[in-house]
């Protein structure tokens, strides 16, 4: 502990030093003469006639399949910041039917009245905020504040003209969208000026025999940045695999690297985190099979330099369970069939010819892996031993609610939740529980077989938490999981547990495969692979 506490706390000392240097820089070009007029778009509540109206009605409501421009002007001219917020994608009192996500707004940048767009990216994941969820980032370019205001401080020069769109592919509105756009309209740009761009892409699951690609682009230029999101489609640790980056049409890459936690700056694996040039605003749990973790790079002080051509990849290899292995053995370097997706940034002169294009809304979503039963259906008596059970609504990580239990003592308390297998295949036992400061311990048995140690529920905060059980392929027929208090936390102040799903999880496409379990009895050897 005292050794990480020093690694954590020269982590903390290096991003302060970087930061302050960069900063630094900034307040000496504020010394320089500065050349153009500074500019404002804006949301601000105006009249028909463009004038500013003395009200507090400063945003837009942008309706499913719509697209607001918030920028359009002529150049030449500079980007220096982009500011946003918009309604969580909750229900709310203002939006009682919940709001688009960021991972369905688009955004769209186009220069001097091209019909391909510069940058094109969900809202959040331009923003590091992938998978649709509101993390909070603090770096140099781009900064999420308490997780729900983007700002973008990526320098946009264009020469002609600029339109900044948002697309709204959900099929809930965008509601009480803000925005400011700063810029500087200039008399001219050097001729040799790059453009920036940013473009999204994603491959559920990766492509088998190939690494992932970045970006692919013909021109001269300089790479600056990286977002990438991992869904995991197999339990272990995903990031073993190297970036390889190939320069100016090499053959083999001459930017190689030794790890994905290393490719974003850190080290044995990666957590929460968040520094002025590398991140991890989301990472929920380690090692299990759906599991999902967001991370960032900036290349500001160690841009990648091109002059003809650049392609930016990463291999999608790591650990793996013995059955996903074709010798049936657990090490660290096998292909995995993971969900990917990312946003490449980078600088550049002439036309991109990077070929990707971001899909649209519905198919950026992550396509679901669960057999969902709902716990909340058998919130009553027949399916719970002494004390109350009930259906409880109205949790913000729960949308469709849970079942709640708050036995009267341990002794002869349990909550039974029957379910149904209709076919034959690889298949992972999860439990979607809340975790409380309030909440007891649990032992689960599917059918009788005891599954795993004890579940302590209790946490110092209420929220959500997936407990993995067991690694199967279950016969059709009917199956009860029944949860039996056995005490609890000496912190806890209570027994009770909230449930809100069984879950049967699909494996990824190589377990049906090879089928290395299939005719294992897992009543009499249970399993969970990690």
């Amino acid at each position: 502990m005292k050794r990480y506490a020093l690694a954590m706390a020269a982590l903390a000392v290096g991003g302060f030093l970087a930061a302050t240097s960069a900063r630094a820089q900034s307040l000496t070009e504020l010394t320089k003469p500065q050349d153009g007029r500074g500019m404002r778009a804006t949301s601000t509540a105006v009249d028909k006639d463009g004038n500013y109206i003395a009200s507090n009605s400063d945003n837009s409501r942008v309706p499913p399949g719509a697209t607001k421009v918030v920028l359009e002007a002529d150049g030449p001219g500079e980007i220096t910041h982009m500011w946003f917020t918009f309604l969580a994608p909750e229900p709310h009192p203002w939006a009682k039917n919940g709001s688009a996500t960021h991972q369905e707004m688009l955004l769209r940048i186009y220069y001097d009245g091209s019909d391909r767009p510069g940058v094109e990216a969900p809202l959040g994941d331009f923003m590091a905020n992938c998978f649709g969820k509101r993390s909070e980032v603090i770096s140099v370019p781009v900064v999420v504040e308490d997780a729900d205001s983007y700002n973008c401080f990526w320098r946009m020069p264009f020469r002609k003209s600029i339109r900044i769109e948002v697309i709204n592919q959900s099929d809930k509105n965008i509601n009480l969208l803000y925005y400011n756009i700063d810029w500087i309209k200039k008399d001219k740009l050097p001729e040799d000026t790059p453009y920036f761009h940013a473009q999204y892409r994603q491959e559920y699951p990766v492509e088998q025999g190939k690494d992932y690609v970045i970006l692919e682009t013909e021109g001269k230029g300089h790479y600056v940045g990286t977002v990438m999101a991992v869904r995991t489609r197999s339990p272990s640790w995903f990031g073993e695999g190297d970036e390889k980056i190939y320069i100016d049409g090499e053959e083999k890459a001459s930017i190689w690297g030794t790890g994905t936690e290393d490719y974003f700056l850190s080290a044995w694996g990666l957590q929460t985190t968040s520094t002025p040039y590398f991140g991890t605003p989301f990472f929920d749990q380690w090692g299990i099979v759906g599991g999902h973790t967001s991370a960032y790079r900036w290349h500001i002080c160690d841009p990648i330099v091109f002059q003809k051509s650049i392609k930016v990849t990463i291999e999608h290899w790591g650990w793996m369970s013995t059955d996903e292995n074709a010798e049936g053995k657990e090490d660290s370097w096998n292909e995995r069939q993971d969900d990917y997706s990312s946003v490449a940034f980078w600088y550049q002169t002439g036309i991109p010819t990077f070929k990707a294009r971001a899909p649209e809304g519905k198919d950026r979503l992550l396509p679901n892996l669960d057999q969902i039963v709902l716990a909340k259906a058998f919130s009553d008596k027949e399916h719970c031993g002494n004390g109350t059970i009930r259906a409880q609504d109205n949790l913000g990580f729960y949308p469709e609610g849970q079942l709640h239990y708050v036995p009267e003592t341990a002794e002869g308390s349990a909550v039974e939740i029957p379910f149904t297998v209709k076919q034959k295949e690889p298949r992972r036992l999860v439990l979607a529980v809340t975790r409380a400061p309030d909440y007891g311990t649990y032992q689960a048995t599917l059918n009788g077989v005891k599954l795993g140690g004890p579940m302590d529920l209790y946490a110092d905060e209420v929220g959500d938490w997936e407990w993995h059980l067991l690694d199967f392929w279950p016969e059709p027929g009917d199956y009860t999981l029944r949860l039996e208090c056995v005490g609890k936390n000496p912190k806890s102040t209570g027994l009770g547990i909230g449930v809100e799903s069984v879950r049967l999880r699909e494996r990824r496409p190589r377990v049906k495969e090879w089928a290395q379990d299939k005719d294992k009895d897992w009543k009499k050897h249970p399993i969970l692979y990690n």
